[in-house]
């Protein structure tokens, strides 16, 4: 692989480097946020050499390369956009920066809960797996280790505001033990708990705002938002407290303000506002739900995969937090499955109906993520990119939905859907099944009936090139070919690759083979098997044969600066194509008036798989005469 070559093209495609605002990658992809998107052609970056996926999620361009090579490619990249490599965390922050403020808000919402996943995820499956085994064992509640283990169960929802003020003290940029302090403050023992409350505990007047409003010393367990607004609010005074009083008072002034103040704008105003309208939007969402005959779960379940396009999707946290902490059922994380499962099963249907081997081999494992309960890579690699796929998974999705609804499917944990959903649904397993049943079979039957490949349309050849001129010849593909032979795609001369006039192919970095100085302007398929790679400029196709040789032929040197003039496509990259079938036709004359030689080379770019590449073929060779031998 060219990894400059492939750079260059990812710049250009992407608009140039003026249109790049931050670059930096990970294991298998370049993660880029960019100026204008509208500046990025999609179509010219999924067909160059070497990408192998594009999508959008997050705020950035995400460029799928592969382990190994993404690094290769992106120290390339930043060399010839100018730009300095940034981290992950720099590139999420320049995507997030210009985001509009809704989206900065739910991101920031995301990014409190989602550290804090684990947790709640570790004991509500405890919770879940107790319920389960209580069920088929009723004498086990009666034990010693069935009450340790359920006290274990729910700690994580007892001292929930502690979990998400550290978290949001870390997001908000503030001292995280005082933000600990601030979540500690909001449940502490002198006040009387939420649970207790809501049972009919009494309770005693805390503060009376001028006789008008009384605020009763009610504890926060369970509650989310407030602890949120509260610890933004102690950040915040923290951060100016730190500009303005001296270094010398720093430590004792600072923290003593930040505690004093925010604690008691929390207990007497922040907590009792914020927590009736967390109190509202919860009742919203369970009213939603609880629509008659499953409507509302109908709805949510069908509109679920926009708002994860649209990235919104993270403020379902604090609905299925508050959820959990009212009542301990988290009646959302069915629909959240139903929804990604009915993703994965429409972007399977596409696996099992694309003839296009790209595209086969994208939509299958991203089909399988959305079952594990990560969805991007079906919804942006596959659904979105090919519209009716997304649209089948949304009607699976809503019927899945309208069956948990029905049914009273719920969890006592979030942050896990799909197949590992079962592990926190046991309360409602059969429910569980049903809908994840019904939402896969939904999606699926729709998706493969609506999904068609796109006809292969051919490039036609600009108006600057002249019409190629070869007649075509009769191929025999009758006789007899040996699966350990390369055959020539072209008619012409042999010539060794150590000949070819270009340092890159005579030193067989791409790969071994031979070269043909082509004497006819045309390009056979040298046996059965599928396009890889076709590139824009059509002057190379990388080919996979059936025989498992990986193939890439290249007409002429340097002939992509021609930008496509005088070559002429015949298939459409990922289409599958019979020994013998014109591939691509050229004008040899056309190409060589402009000053560049047609020598094309043909490269094994797998030969690690064979002992021994050795051209065979001596002079000229006709379409489909032997041209490499290689040893298994």
């Amino acid at each position: 692989m060219d990894y400059k070559k492939c750079a260059s093209e990812i710049l250009s495609a992407i608009g140039g480097k003026d249109n790049l605002a931050s670059a930096a990658h990970c294991a298998t992809r370049l993660r880029l946020v960019i100026a204008d998107n509208s500046k990025v052609q999609k179509e010219v970056l999924e067909g160059i050499d070497g990408v192998k996926g594009v999508f959008e999620a997050a705020g950035q361009l995400q460029i799928i390369i592969g382990t190994g090579t993404v690094n290769k490619v992106f120290a390339e990249f930043i060399a010839l956009a100018g730009v300095e490599a940034a981290s992950k965390d720099d590139v999420k922050a320049a995507a997030a920066a210009q985001a509009p403020a809704y989206k900065r808000a739910i991101k920031t919402l995301g990014d409190i809960f989602v550290p804090i996943i684990p947790a709640i995820v570790a004991t509500g499956l405890l919770n879940g797996l107790l319920g389960g085994l209580s069920k088929a064992f009723p004498g086990m509640a009666d034990s010693y280790l069935f009450g340790l283990l359920d006290m274990f169960s729910n700690t994580a929802l007892v001292f929930l505001p502690i979990l998400i003020a550290i978290s949001a003290a870390k997001i908000f940029g503030g001292n995280i033990y005082l933000g600990g302090v601030i979540g500690m403050i909001m449940i502490h023992p002198n006040l009387v708990n939420a649970w207790s409350a809501g049972s009919g505990a009494e309770t005693q007047t805390l503060w009376s705002w001028f006789g008008l409003w009384n605020i009763q010393n009610t504890g926060y367990q369970g509650h989310v938002i407030p602890v949120v607004i509260a610890v933004l609010l102690m950040c915040t005074i923290e951060k100016k407290l730190h500009k303005v009083v001296p270094e010398t008072f720093d430590l004792f002034v600072t923290p003593l303000l930040s505690v004093l103040i925010t604690g008691f704008l929390t207990l007497t105003l922040i907590g009792p506002v914020f927590s009736q309208l967390e109190t509202w939007v919860l009742s919203f969402a369970k009213m939603l739900i609880a629509i008659p005959f499953g409507i509302g779960a109908f709805i949510m379940g069908g509109v679920y995969a926009p708002t994860v396009v649209a990235g919104v999707h993270h403020m379902y946290n604090a609905i299925e937090l508050a959820m959990l902490a009212d009542n301990g059922m988290n009646t959302w994380m069915p629909i959240a499955t139903a929804a990604n499962v009915a993703q994965g099963a429409a972007a399977l249907a596409v696996a099992f109906k694309t003839k296009q081997q790209k595209i086969k081999s994208m939509a299958l494992p991203a089909s399988l993520s959305a079952f594990m309960g990560i969805t991007e890579p079906a919804i942006f690699g596959v659904n979105v990119r090919y519209g009716k796929p997304l649209i089948a998974g949304m009607a699976g999705g809503a019927c899945g939905a309208a069956i948990a609804s029905l049914m009273g499917v719920y969890a006592t944990a979030n942050g896990v859907t799909g197949i590992f959903g079962f592990l926190i649904t046991t309360e409602s397993f059969v429910g569980y099944l049903l809908t994840f049943v019904v939402a896969v079979a939904v999606a699926f039957v729709l998706s493969y009936i609506m999904y068609k490949d796109a006809e292969p349309v051919a490039a036609a050849v600009p108006a600057a090139a002249p019409a190629v001129k070869t007649e075509e010849p009769a191929i025999d593909t009758s006789r007899d070919f040996d699966d350990n032979c390369v055959y020539s795609p072209l008619k012409g001369k042999a010539v060794a690759m150590k000949d070819v006039p270009d340092d890159t192919f005579a030193a067989e970095v791409l790969g071994l083979g031979a070269a043909v100085e082509p004497t006819e302007g045309k390009v056979v398929a040298p046996a059965d098997g599928v396009v890889s790679t076709l590139f824009d400029t059509k002057h190379a196709i990388g080919l996979e044969l059936k025989n498992g040789m990986e193939m890439l032929i290249h007409i002429g040197i340097n002939t992509v600066e021609l930008g496509g003039e005088g070559f002429t496509a015949h298939i459409a990259d990922g289409e599958e194509f019979k020994r013998g079938q014109t591939l691509i036709t050229f004008d040899p004359d056309f190409i060589k008036s402009k000053g560049y030689n047609i020598t094309t080379p043909v490269i094994i770019t797998n030969p690690d798989d064979y002992a021994e590449v050795k051209m065979t073929a001596n002079g000229n060779v006709d379409f489909l005469d032997e041209l490499v031998k290689t040893t298994k």
